[in-house]
């Protein structure tokens, strides 16, 4: 069933969130892999944490402080590439197919919009150092309510503005957890799931699984 409105995650479904640490490998050392990992896991624990505490901190600070983490869990990382590391987070490689299949659904008269627990000038970064800036209607983030995801005002962030029932919405995600928050909010939910995890959250499910964005078109 072909949608008119169209929502990304932005991290880790548009962006790649390993591009960072993947860029600055010859340096970084032989556990870079792990850095990355455990910089990703933190991101997303603190933003879970914040929210349930009522703690809001913006993203990028979340990003920092994560990364700081990873470096004191991981000590073989060379440290002194903290900054490199950090102003490659703001310009973090999309998906090879990311772009074409945006100007493909923007072709056929789709709606395009990013809901993402990025600040809004990380994610205006990101976007314009991708080009998708010509193809995207909107760019929603947390920044708007000081809440993260899972958080249903969230979601009621695009349905707000846009003035939709949230099934008239397709929302993708490479997170199985954010497409379980956006499928008890009641969006048609697609997970992208680029590295073949195993599903969870089974009262929540996906409408559609896919291993990349380039089936929706």
């Amino acid at each position: 069933m072909a949608y008119s409105n169209y929502v990304f995650d932005a991290y880790g479904t548009l962006f790649d969130v390993h591009a960072a640490v993947r860029r600055h490998a010859d340096r970084i050392g032989p556990d870079g892999q792990l850095l990355s990992e455990l910089w990703r896991a933190k991101q997303l624990e603190y933003s879970w944490v914040r929210t349930l505490m009522g703690a809001y901190t913006d993203f990028w600070t979340l990003t920092e402080q994560a990364l700081d983490f990873a470096f004191a869990k991981v000590p073989s990382a060379d440290r002194s590439l903290r900054e490199a590391l950090l102003e490659a987070y703001w310009h973090l490689d999309c998906y090879p197919e990311v772009p074409a299949v945006l100007k493909a659904l923007k072709a056929r008269g789709a709606r395009l919009a990013i809901l993402s627990n990025g600040s809004q000038a990380m994610l205006d970064a990101a976007v314009k150092s991708a080009a998708l800036d010509i193809v995207l209607d909107e760019v929603f983030s947390v920044e708007a309510i000081r809440r993260f995801k899972t958080d249903p005002d969230v979601y009621d962030l695009v349905t707000t503005e846009w003035r939709l029932y949230p099934d008239a919405i397709s929302f993708q995600s490479s997170n199985r957890w954010d497409v379980a928050g956006a499928a008890k909010f009641g969006f048609r939910t697609v997970w992208i799931n680029r590295s073949n995890q195993p599903d969870e959250y089974f009262d929540h499910a996906p409408s559609l699984i896919l291993p990349d964005l380039k089936q929706l078109v």
